[in-house]
């Protein structure tokens, strides 16, 4: 995102808004090992007068410019029932003609794995206009390493089945999936996954060292050089058949370059960009993934709560001023030292915090894989297909 002029009543320019990612519930159907969160097995559920809570601490604010998306997110959004998000809708519908500020819409998102999705589920998609993301690794034999059961077992038939009922319902979804070291080897059969199965929007998370996965198969020797060689054949892969899928990654950078744009600061270290709300009604800013742990250095990233603390209020904290001034510091040293810095913006914070303790520090392995090496790659495809000498 790029700087702009702050809101009457927002001297500090904090915001706008772009994402509000809302728990439904901790709980989650798999045990990926993997995931960053704890309390996978608390089955809470978000009273949906938390929602309204939520909902009413936001709009009030004066971090709010305009349409935002509300994101379903972190455990298994779809173990909370249909009724559920009907019922949701509605009030997010009455919150946004209640707001004062003018025509709002309030786009809502889930994150899921897809196992449980059915029929029923897509027509809850389709009348609550619910954008879909799916978390799949791919093949089986590199999904079902780490994406299992609680019993053990792989999961990956069930997203496939999922991903089958949106694709019969013509509902559009994305595929995130989770890079770890094994996949590292198999470009070719990602790209043929992908492309067999109809899934034509495609981003890579990383696997990180990150809350409750304290290390990833990343930081093994030589694997810096294995993620290079993997995108670089995905590189080619997609310009064999550029019309397949987009790619998140290649699509970022390749916008930028042709723009001849530059990132001033990113979602994820400018506070109230996006603001989290858990099952419980606690709040936080700054990246989702720091809700939920608890940290030697700052305790936890719970910053509030929906029922009595405002957005404002919040930002007055010791807490709050203490974290934003050190991702500040962060955001300074990445500027200052890094010649990417208008590719990221600064990074996130939770991977800075994982990997150095502090979110005072600038280059991180996740910056170097997510950032890095995919620009290095992407920007040397580009001069090759324009035949730009180096």
């Amino acid at each position: 995102m790029t700087s702009a002029a702050p809101p009457p009543g927002n001297p500090e320019g904090f915001g706008p808004l772009q994402l509000l990612v809302i728990q439904p519930t901790p709980y989650c159907n798999l045990d990926c090992d993997y995931c960053y969160l704890p309390n996978r097995s608390d089955r809470h559920r978000l009273p949906l007068e938390l929602l309204d809570a939520a909902l009413e601490r936001v709009l009030e604010s004066p971090y709010v410019g305009g349409d935002f998306t509300l994101l379903w997110h972190a455990g298994e959004p779809l173990t909370v029932p249909i009724s559920f998000y009907d019922e949701a809708t509605e009030r997010i519908r009455r919150a946004e003609q209640a707001w004062a500020g003018g025509p709002l819409r309030i786009h809502q998102s889930v994150q899921t794995n897809a196992t449980l999705i059915n029929d029923a589920w897509c027509d809850c998609f389709e009348r609550n206009g619910i954008s879909v993301g799916v978390s799949m690794d791919g093949p089986a034999f590199l999904h079902d390493v780490h994406r299992r059961t609680r019993t053990g077992l792989g999961t990956h038939a069930a997203s496939l089945r999922g991903i089958g009922h949106l694709r019969r319902r013509g509902i559009h979804f994305q595929v995130i999936a989770v890079i770890t070291e094994e996949a590292l080897r198999y470009p070719d059969e990602l790209f043929a996954f992908f492309v067999e199965n109809g899934i034509t929007n495609v981003a890579f998370n990383m696997e990180e060292t990150e809350g409750e996965n304290r290390v990833s198969t990343l930081s093994r020797p030589h694997a810096e050089e294995a993620y290079q060689a993997f995108l670089r054949r995905f590189w080619e892969l997609w310009q064999q058949h550029p019309e397949s899928m987009r790619v998140r990654e290649f699509d970022g950078i390749c916008s930028l370059a042709a723009a001849d744009a530059r990132m001033e600061l990113t979602d994820m270290t400018h506070p109230f960009a996006i603001v989290n709300v858990d099952a419980r009604g606690a709040i936080s800013t700054f990246d989702p993934e720091l809700l939920a742990v608890e940290t030697d250095t700052y305790g936890d990233f719970v910053l509030g709560n929906v029922l009595k603390d405002s957005l404002v209020s919040i930002a007055a904290t010791a807490k709050f001023q203490r974290i934003h001034r050190d991702m500040r510091a962060g955001l300074a040293r990445c500027q200052q030292e890094c010649p990417y810095f208008g590719l990221c913006g600064g990074g996130a914070g939770s991977n800075k915090y994982w990997e150095h303790g502090t979110f005072d520090c600038a280059e991180t392995q996740a910056c170097r894989y997510r950032i890095k090496l995919t620009a290095d790659v992407v920007l040397d495809g580009l001069e090759r297909m324009l035949e730009i000498p180096v």
